[in-house]
Order: C-alpha cells, then structure tokens, then sequence
C-alpha cells in the first residue's frame, strides 16, 4: 500500500491530503458543471467555500478520534491532531457538516433543500468512487480474509490493518457501486422532471449500500462490541428516515396541489 509518496529524500507526500484535495475540487467541479447544466445558483458554494473546507475538515477528524477514543485518547500535542500520521477522517461526519453548513445558507436564503438535493447528491456521487479506490492506499476501509483471489496484503510496517494475511478490498467493491449510482443517477437527471424525488431515492440507495456492506467491515468503533453497528450504519438508518420523511412530504405536497386544480376546475 502507498499512504504516502516520496519523490525525494526530504519530500514526503501523503496520499491521505491528496486524496481529500482532489475529491474536494472534484465536488465543486461538479457542481459547477451541474450549476450551467441544470440552472442551478453556484455562487451558494463559491462565496462559502472557505466554510465547508474547515467545517468538514475540522469535524470530520474531531469525530473520527472520538470514534477512536481508546487508541487516540493519548494525543497531547493539538498539533498531532491535524498532522496525523493515520490518515483517517469520518466520511459520514464530513457529510453532515456539509449540510449543516449548507442548511444555514439555505434558511438564510429563505429557499428549500429540495431545490438542491438532486444537485448535491450527483455531485457527492462523482467523487465517491475516487475516495474509496484511494482508500485502498491508506487502509480507510478493508475486508477480512477471504479466498476469492483478489485479496490485498497490507504489509506496509505503518498499517493500522490487524490481519497478517491478505485480505478483501472491500474499497473496491464500493467503488464499483459508487460509479453505477452516480452513471445511472446522471442519465436520468437528463430526462425525469422531478429531479428532487431522484435525489431522496438515490441517497436511500446510498444509505442501503453502506449499512448492509458495512457489516463486512472489520474496522473498529468504541460501540460496535455493544449494538453490532458501527457508526457508518447508524448515519445510514438516520440518511434513510430522512430522505423517506422528505419523499412522503413531497407525496403529500402533491397530491393536495391535484385536489385544490380538481377544485378550482
């Protein structure tokens, strides 16, 4: 595995940074390009950039850590929580405080979630794959030992992998699945009208995707021993609930705009 590069003897370049900076720039890429595409307001990102980099940089590892508190609890210099040499961040953490930011503009905005949802949701999926075939170099996500011929050997003297065998890559799995959504979602944003109803069904189908393959993750949480889920799979359930609570509320919406044409006609 590769968690960092060293093209010479006094650089060292982790993989970890350069993966978030490229999937950062490639979620806003997106966005721009949906933003011509589908007449969406791109300056609701460009001029709060600053926000979302720290929002989800900050908290993201902050709850990383404390998912891993009995390993890390022993951090004592602030510095080592931002210069870290374990490479980890919550993706589920960093996509919460993406919305709570993104909320906030929102309501400042007086505009509706369901406006956006679509937009958000294709471009979180166009960077998805790239994150997780990245976290094969710096052990983010792993399997267990399997026998299908396509196991990984994490031999690297700094893996946090326990297993001395090689082992599934579940990242690639999510990769491969990750791609499918984000392709089938983009072909259909092109010609269904109700792109707010796609958004909500296409991040349950995220949602599903995560917590049934996440119980093939072997990764530690301070809770997994208590409930058996860990805490991919609870944001998952509560990702879930949301997006269905939005649909029904839109089923309702809509259906009370036909009775009141039904009776004015």
């Amino acid at each position: 595995m590769y968690p960092f590069i060293e093209p010479f003897s006094w650089i060292l370049i982790y993989t970890f940074w350069l993966t978030i900076t490229i999937c950062f720039f490639m979620f806003i890429w997106m966005l721009r390009k949906l933003s011509v595409r589908f007449s969406f307001d791109f300056l609701i990102f460009k001029k709060n950039l600053i926000w979302y980099f720290l929002s989800i940089f900050f908290f993201s590892r902050l709850f990383y850590v404390i998912s891993r508190w009995n390993d890390l609890k022993h951090i004592e210099n602030p510095i080592e929580f931002f210069i870290m040499n374990d490479y980890n961040f919550s993706l589920m953490w960093a996509l919460f405080w993406f919305f709570v930011v993104f909320f906030i503009l929102i309501k400042i905005r007086n505009e509706k979630l369901d406006n956006f949802i679509n937009w958000i949701v294709l471009s979180f999926l166009f960077v998805l794959p790239i994150w997780f075939f990245w976290s094969l170099l710096w052990w983010q996500v792993y399997w267990k030992e399997t026998f299908y011929w396509i196991e990984i050997m994490y031999n690297h003297p700094f893996t946090p992998v326990p297993f001395k065998v090689p082992v599934f890559p579940l990242p690639i799995i999510y990769s491969l699945l990750f791609f499918i959504l984000f392709s089938a979602l983009y072909i259909l944003s092109m010609y269904v009208k109700f792109k707010n109803i796609l958004g909500y069904l296409w991040m349950m189908i995220f949602s599903c995707i995560i917590f049934i393959f996440e119980f093939f993750s072997w990764k530690y949480w301070i809770f997994k021993d208590t409930i058996h889920l860990n805490l991919s799979q609870i944001c998952a359930i509560i990702i879930f609930i949301f997006c269905f609570i939005n649909l029904k509320k839109i089923y309702k919406e809509d259906s009370k705009d036909k009775t009141l044409i039904n009776i004015n006609e």
